[in-house]
């Protein structure tokens, strides 16, 4: 049977105070005794509740600035003493120590403090908290006997207990506990990555400076385990980032359909990240095996589809479709025809919606797009026994950054069709080719090991979709190593080219072009995608 102990004292000490009254006034009809520090022991007191300081409990003065207020025995005492060993309880009584049953801790805004422009060093030592994670962590290794909240989505289940038997259960008090670590934990994490940064502000010597720490710290919160992994005999789970950046899949809510799976959740996120960088216009990107098989801009949601949906009809089959627009009910009827896994867009209309009721299967999702270009801060991939950790390609190319390197220069019209096959490219896995026209990719070609291959792979794919070459333009994310990949998509139909450059043969492949009378340009950048 589940031991439920009596809460007769609690310590409440947070920096957020969000919903902090509403508690101590449960705790208090509930006949708790209410010991508190500093702001929270003020809003209390305002609140017309008895309160007493900590200081007055542990009869010892707060000093040194509000640093020592909590690390005092009758506080660490009172949490730590194990109810059930008669020695712990006999020591805290021969020095007149009374148990703590309930801690309400949260701490000193760290993270929030560094986010701010312009914190210096001392601003963020100030708020490294030390007694509350202390607190957080005795109380949190006494959880039988004691309960420790951290997160004000808590206090109800509290308020909850209290108002019935008058403490939670084992169980709810080892889920608390073990929430506590994983706060504490993150915390301390944050505090490391961001010193690990502060080189010059604290006079290191004898470090190179970098942009990433020595020890590097992350956490994130599962969301879901999974049926299996990209294979069914692989186990998988999905986690969500402590604070996933605006406009990220992880943001997404699900209206209908399916559990996600775990091939489900990396191709809507390729695809999704595809579809947000064309904030202008509005746009549509089908994904298959984490590739754009298919772009296209319109007017509206049906067109961008359209010619998405024309690029590659077979591979579309069983893909992932993302608009960066709301859905309305005239492109749902479309796109119902098909066999779609996942859709999903900044919202999904009623009438849209009500096309996909009799398909169940489908998963149908809403994801807030970003009031700016937002993602992920940090790119990470594992290797055996380590981590590759590298900014993330946030690179936005524009007409004033490209370098005509050939006699004829590209219209007005083929340099909006670069700059679209150009972030298309971006997208879609090395070595890539796009071949693209009036806003809608005809071509593509795909994680080849040579980009010859993926050249004659891209015009293969257009032949098959019915769709002439003539006249495209297209991008390669990478330099051509040699006049032979230019030579293919001349061939081809391509009148015009972007590519970054920097080969020890870029005057070969200017010349080729010349030749053939193709505009080329260069970026000067790269988007390799492993």
């Amino acid at each position: 049977m589940s031991h439920i102990p009596r809460i007769q004292q609690a310590l409440l000490s947070v920096s957020d105070k969000t919903g902090i009254i509403p508690l101590a006034q449960a705790l208090a009809a509930a006949g708790v005794r209410l010991l508190s520090t500093g702001g929270t022991a003020k809003a209390l007191l305002e609140a017309g509740l008895k309160v007493t300081e900590v200081s007055e409990h542990t009869g010892f003065p707060e000093m040194l600035d509000g640093r020592v207020k909590t690390l005092h025995p009758r506080i660490h005492g009172g949490l730590l003493a194990r109810r059930d060993l008669p020695a712990h309880m006999q020591a805290i009584a021969e020095h007149g120590i009374s148990t703590i049953d309930l801690v309400v801790v949260n701490l000193y805004p760290f993270e929030a403090t560094v986010a701010k422009p312009g914190c210096s060093l001392d601003d963020a030592i100030e708020n490294i908290d030390i007694g509350g994670p202390a607190m957080l962590r005795s109380a949190a290794k006494n959880w039988k006997g004691v309960t420790v909240v951290v997160d004000p989505a808590d206090y109800a289940s509290v308020i909850a207990a209290i108002a019935g038997p008058g403490g939670l259960d084992d169980a709810a008090r080892f889920r608390l506990a073990r929430k506590v670590y994983a706060h504490t934990a993150a915390y301390d994490g944050a505090i490391a990555n961001w010193l690990g940064l502060q080189h010059e502000a604290a006079g290191v010597s004898g470090e190179q400076a970098s942009d990433f720490p020595p020890v590097f710290s992350a956490q994130w919160s599962k969301v879901q385990d999974m049926r299996y992994g990209e294979n069914p005999h692989q186990g998988a789970a999905f986690y969500r980032d402590r604070n996933p950046a605006a406009g990220t899949l992880a943001l997404y809510q699900q209206l209908q359909g399916k559990e996600l799976s775990y091939n489900n959740i990396a191709d809507a996120d390729a695809a999704w990240e595809a579809v947000k960088s064309f904030p202008e216009q509005c746009a549509c990107v089908i994904v298959k095996h984490a590739n754009p098989c298919g772009v296209g801009l319109g007017a509206t949601p049906l067109e961008a589809y359209q010619k998405a949906f024309a690029t590659d009809p077979t591979s579309a089959f069983g893909g992932i479709i993302a608009f960066n627009r709301p859905l309305d009910e005239a492109a749902a009827q479309v796109v119902s025809r098909q066999f779609v896994e996942v859709l999903m867009a900044p919202a999904i209309a009623a009438g849209a919606r009500q096309v996909f009721a009799t398909k169940q299967n489908v998963r149908l999702l809403e994801i807030p797009l970003p009031a700016g270009a937002a993602a992920n801060a940090l790119d990470m991939k594992r290797v055996g026994g380590g981590l590759l950790l590298q900014s993330n390609d946030v690179h936005a190319m524009s007409l004033d950054k490209l370098v005509v390197r050939t006699k004829k220069a590209p219209t007005p019209q083929q340099m909006q069709d670069l700059l679209f096959a150009w972030r298309v490219a971006k997208f879609v896995k090395s070595n890539a080719i796009v071949f693209c026209a009036g806003g809608q990719t005809l071509g593509v070609g795909a994680g080849q090991m040579s980009r010859i291959d993926s050249a004659r792979i891209a015009s293969i794919k257009a032949q098959n979709a019915g769709l002439s070459l003539q006249g495209s333009v297209v991008a390669s994310d990478a330099f051509f190593p040699f006049r032979d990949g230019l030579d293919v998509v001349a061939e081809a139909g391509a009148i015009a080219v972007i590519q970054p450059g920097g080969s020890m043969r870029d005057d070969e492949v200017i010349a080729a072009a010349d030749e053939r009378g193709i505009a080329m340009v260069f970026t000067g950048v790269r988007h390799f995608r492993h």
